[in-house]
């Protein structure tokens, strides 16, 4: 007999009566392609990116805007279409010496802030700005041109010149709750059409030689996380993943928390855990980043998680090396001294 569903224990219920679509369970490598080639594009669907292709092709039409020449590196601002009449602006961070051949390239999708990709570039306009920059670590695409990567850091749908006029007038973080119901009434998700504008990044970098697009890496934190997640799980040419403060289990974040809604994907917990999603990536290498006393993603969740997701990697018979949990001593926010050391190691071992 099934207990009693309540308001309350309504997500904890449902989530041990289902059998989700996509859980893992091989046993063989075999098994582990053969659960991937399935799973995969039917999570670019669940989030929207068939949808969006379904518009049809474009041009990425890059632009120029700026560049500035800095004490460190150099920032400039470009523009490209990412779907048709879509034009998405990110900021490309370039040591301030590039040696000869191409340099690996580092895509950081920031989270939550109406500042957007400002932050992760480490620019800010009031003394609180900055303090959150500093305290928080979130000047993430600066760490990554200053550890001598190529940094794109790209503003995500919703936030600062992506909101809707209507926020952008009342100055208000962002216009997640109300873009997110309009991409549901199309078969689309804001997940996946922040997941969509990476992958037309990459193919951007594609056409420019001076990156090394054998070598890329994705790392954010917070909703930040959660693009670097999904868009690793659905476009194998990210090689290097590093969710920060995001990888948990769904049933005890975003299930059990109160979230924004950008992060609610129709039917995923009938589909897969998180963990499910993250071996997608399998047996590329891995990171998850978890703060210890983070209240919103729960630190016990986030270590089950990746007990799940370290068995995914043994079944892929992917080097230990490859799946790894960084443990920050704080909250929610971004942790750079297990995030750069790891995406040295694994991008150097691909050269």
């Amino acid at each position: 007999m099934k207990s009693t569903l309540t308001p309350d224990n309504y997500v904890h219920q449902l989530a041990t009566e289902t059998h989700r679509q996509f859980a893992f369970s091989a046993t063989t490598k075999t098994e582990f392609n053969a659960w991937q080639r399935r799973f995969r594009p039917h999570l670019r669907a669940m989030i929207g990116l068939d949808a969006i292709a379904g518009r049809g092709t474009c041009d990425l039409r890059p632009r120029q805007m700026s560049e500035e020449t800095l004490s460190d590196h150099i920032r400039e601002a470009w523009i490209i279409q990412t779907e048709p009449g879509f034009e998405l602006p990110f900021y490309l961070l370039w040591p301030l010496e590039i040696p000869a051949g191409p340099l690996p390239i580092v895509i950081t999708p920031h989270g939550h802030g109406k500042a957007g990709k400002r932050t992760y570039a480490g620019l800010w306009d009031t003394e609180e700005e900055r303090l959150s920059i500093v305290e928080g670590e979130r000047d993430v695409a600066l760490q990554a041109v200053r550890e001598g990567y190529i940094a794109i850091v790209p503003d995500m749908r919703g936030f600062a010149g992506l909101r809707r006029w209507n926020e952008i007038k009342v100055d208000a973080t962002s216009s997640c709750r109300t873009m997110q119901m309009h991409a549901l009434l199309f078969g689309r998700t804001l997940i996946g059409e922040r997941v969509w504008d990476v992958i037309r990044l990459i193919d951007y970098a594609m056409t420019r030689p001076e990156m090394d697009t054998k070598r890329i890496a994705i790392t954010g934190n917070s909703g930040g996380g959660t693009v670097s997640l999904f868009a690793a799980a659905c476009d194998p040419r990210i090689n290097v993943a590093v969710p920060a403060s995001y990888f948990n289990t769904f049933e005890a974040s975003i299930g059990s928390i109160h979230h924004c809604e950008c992060n609610y994907i129709p039917g995923m917990m009938a589909t897969a855990e998180m963990y499910d999603v993250a071996g997608l990536i399998a047996p590329r290498p891995f990171l998850a980043v978890a703060g210890r006393d983070d209240p919103i993603f729960p630190y016990p969740a986030a270590k089950q998680a990746f007990e799940r997701l370290r068995h995914i990697y043994e079944v892929a018979e992917a080097p230990p090396e490859h799946c790894q949990l960084y443990t920050g001593e704080g909250g929610h926010r971004y942790y750079k001294a297990g995030v750069w050391p790891f995406i040295r190691q694994m991008l150097t071992e691909m050269e």
